[in-house]
């Protein structure tokens, strides 16, 4: 007995088409057995069918089995080459990302610290101005700073020139991995 909704005619169909490929796939099926075998071309009732089935095959009457299950070779090859493809990228996003970050970081950090660092040097006596370098300490690990001073030669400046000194404070980061300059002129009597 088939029980068809009413009310949704899509089920409807879907269901009607099932038990017609149900019934070909059982009418075309005929194995020879003691009780019950009609030659073929001759019309067996649907009842016999479901009752042989029963006893032989526990699977439900409309199962259809498809030996070729799994993967091929090639399949799983194809599939890791394409997994290979993506994470290389992604990793080599990431590692990109990280240099980026770091960038960013210095060169939002190192002006900061090379100001304060300008910022020292002017409170300083000019005796004490020269080719210093060092680090900021545990507060910035990896930064370090080194000042460098030159003489200013000017032919319009004249005799003012020769006090004039050019100062450069330069802030580093992984040793000299990143490098920030920044430029001041002062006048420093001797």
């Amino acid at each position: 007995m088939i029980i068809i909704p009413k009310n949704d005619p899509q089920e409807y169909r879907l269901s009607a088409k099932r038990h017609a490929l149900c019934y070909l796939l059982q009418s075309t099926r005929r194995e020879p057995s003691d009780e019950g075998h009609v030659p073929s071309g001759h019309y067996k009732p649907r009842s016999a069918c479901n009752a042989q089935r029963a006893t032989r095959n526990p699977l439900p009457a409309c199962s259809i089995q498809h030996p070729d299950t799994g993967f091929t070779l090639l399949e799983v090859l194809i599939a890791m080459a394409i997994m290979a493809i993506v994470l290389i990228s992604v990793y080599r996003l990431h590692s990109q990302t990280l240099s980026m970050t770091t960038a960013n970081r210095f060169y939002t950090q190192a002006p900061l610290l090379a100001q304060s660092k300008m910022a020292q040097l002017e409170a300083m006596s000019s005796d004490a101005v020269s080719g210093e370098s060092g680090d900021f300490g545990d507060k910035f690990p990896g930064y370090g700073w080194s000042i460098s001073t030159e003489d200013v030669s000017s032919e319009i400046l004249g005799e003012a020139a020769e006090a004039l000194k050019r100062i450069d404070v330069t802030v580093t980061l992984n040793e000299n991995e990143y490098e920030y300059t920044i430029r001041l002129y002062r006048m420093m009597s001797e």
